[in-house]
């Protein structure tokens, strides 16, 4: 799948390891989580390819993130991504790395 990302610091999360603003820091295993979890993004060549992977989790968000997807990037932290399918390839955008401490507020 083609791989985009909605904010310039999730770009900067997968490609450098780290973001250049102070709002968005992570601990090394949550990037290394992130990066990894892009990577199985990138890899497949549509969303059922991630089904096998149960460490991945990967889940179909409801209520207000109706048409968005998550997958696990460790214990604590999910990516949250969109999917959009056309002739030619499939699209995902990354929309947002997010803390579930802070998921049911």
């Amino acid at each position: 799948m083609q791989v985009t990302f909605s904010e310039t610091y999730l770009e900067e999360l997968y490609t450098k390891g780290k973001a250049s603003d102070k709002k968005h820091r992570f601990q090394p295993q949550v990037v290394r989580g992130y990066q990894k979890a892009v990577k199985f993004l990138v890899q497949a060549s549509r969303l059922e390819d991630l089904f096998p992977f149960r460490s991945l989790n990967l889940e179909a968000l409801s209520g207000d993130k109706d048409g968005r997807f998550s997958i696990r990037a460790n214990d604590q932290y999910r990516v949250e991504f969109t999917v959009t399918e056309n002739t030619e390839a499939t699209t995902v955008t990354v929309c947002n790395v997010l803390d579930l401490s802070n998921h049911y507020k």
